[in-house]
């Protein structure tokens, strides 16, 4: 393992007759591979990751994103797609090819078919699993129709020319077209929760501990919680200036994010939490976005219960917008984005919001379709923070970009109607 502050590669002699320390230059590494079980993490590979979600230390990210990235990179890792089907395929192509050409017999014969029915079943597995990525899933479908493409070449040719036998060629056939049968119609199903891999108690050990040897991460905020009793100082000047757009989140933690990175400034945009953060220019920021007849509001939210409700509070609160006529457009994740998602969205289950879901009150079950509010009612709900932090700047960039012409713009969806204008977008990401 190569240390972080020279560079020096010390191997696990190296480490133990150091103490955990570079042999080098003596900077204690954090981690240690060898005792780590099956999560296995190195200095290197935690510091790489470090200086990704920052982007090369130039923005902030939230704990929770950190946790998503490094979760995924142990999945990438374990489960690596094209490697792990490729192998199987390969096993499976030679050991076909083995048993058919010398192994004639019934034991062979029989030999032969375990394998092939327990690659496809393995597959079959995977394709559901909550410990593989959409993309390994996905790919297990493309494999099991390869599989089921092999197996009716194969099999055809050895019944026909080797062994000449109708009972394998049969045989060979319905497990081939099992396969393939299995693979297309699967291809389509591969949106299931996920599990994580790693415990959060581990990962904040980690963080802790990274943290002791190498001082405070510099781009890591800090819970929202522990801000709000700071005194920020407010610009005199705030009062008497208004943005056209006010961009309100269900989670302090977003809007925290947003802020530190500049987004405010840098798209004209007032950011604020539904729960009031940040409190020290909470009232006074609002009370110069009610002064704005102009004024467009854009509700982020997770995709949950309760952050579906968002729109719904917006609109009907006092201490919001209720009996205004303001624009109010949703660019927050919603159950029909989660389905229909073509990428990898970290879809994630419990039985809390599976519990708020049977709960929801009618003004948002009716803009919510049957396949939707099952999917709710299964516990199934997607986090902001599952995102990068570029690649969700980015995809908030792009829901306000897409909205600054309503009227023309087709890929909006009006969700409801009364004095409060509420749009949705298509899609998410």
């Amino acid at each position: 393992m190569k240390c972080i502050n020279c560079g020096t590669d010390n191997n696990l002699k190296d480490r133990t007759a150091n103490y955990g320390k570079c042999s080098k230059c003596g900077h204690a590494f954090v981690f240690e591979p060898t005792s780590m079980g099956t999560t296995k993490l190195t200095d290197p590979m935690f510091a790489k990751a470090l200086s990704d979600i920052s982007i090369n230390n130039t923005l902030f990210f939230t704990p929770k994103q950190m946790f998503y990235l490094l979760d995924n990179r142990f999945r990438n890792k374990a489960f690596n797609s094209g490697g792990f089907g490729c192998g199987y395929i390969f096993g499976m192509v030679f050991f076909t090819i083995f048993f058919s050409s010398f192994g004639g017999t019934v034991g062979g014969l029989t030999a032969n078919f375990i394998y092939q029915i327990i690659i496809i079943t393995t597959l079959i597995k995977n394709t559901k699993s909550p410990k593989l990525n959409a993309a390994s899933r996905k790919a297990s479908t493309k494999s099991l129709i390869f599989v089921g493409i092999c197996i009716l070449i194969i099999g055809i040719f050895s019944s026909t020319i080797l062994l000449k036998s109708f009972p394998v060629f049969v045989i060979a056939v319905l497990l081939a077209m099992f396969s393939i049968y299995k693979g297309a119609t699967l291809q389509h199903k591969t949106s299931v929760a996920q599990e994580f891999l790693i415990g959060e108690s581990d990962y904040q050990d980690w963080l802790n501990r990274w943290q002791r040897v190498n001082g405070n991460i510099q781009k890591l905020l800090l819970a929202p919680q522990n801000l709000n009793n700071q005194t920020t100082p407010i610009n005199p000047d705030v009062t008497a200036y208004s943005f056209d757009r006010l961009i309100v989140c269900d989670s302090a933690d977003i809007a925290q994010f947003l802020i530190a990175n500049n987004f405010h400034f840098e798209n004209n945009c007032a950011i604020l939490s539904v729960t009031g953060y940040p409190e020290s220019i909470f009232q006074t920021t609002m009370d110069m976005l009610r002064r704005n007849p102009e004024l467009k509001v854009y509700a982020l939210h997770n995709c949950t219960p309760r952050g579906l409700g968002l729109i719904n509070r917006l609109r009907t609160s006092s201490n919001w917008f209720q009996n205004s006529n303001i624009t109010i457009i949703d660019i927050g994740i919603t159950p029909r984005q989660a389905i229909g998602a073509k990428k990898n969205i970290f879809i994630e289950t419990s039985s809390q919001s599976a519990s708020e879901a049977s709960q929801l009150p009618s003004e948002i079950r009716n803009n919510l379709s049957p396949d939707e509010l099952q999917w709710l009612q299964a516990g199934n709900f997607v986090n902001l923070e599952s995102f990068r932090p570029q690649q969700l700047i980015q995809i908030i960039q792009r829901g306000i970009a897409n909205t600054l012409s309503l009227e023309s713009d087709s890929g909006l969806l009006i969700a409801s109607s009364s004095d409060t204008y509420i749009y949705s977008t298509q899609s998410f990401g």
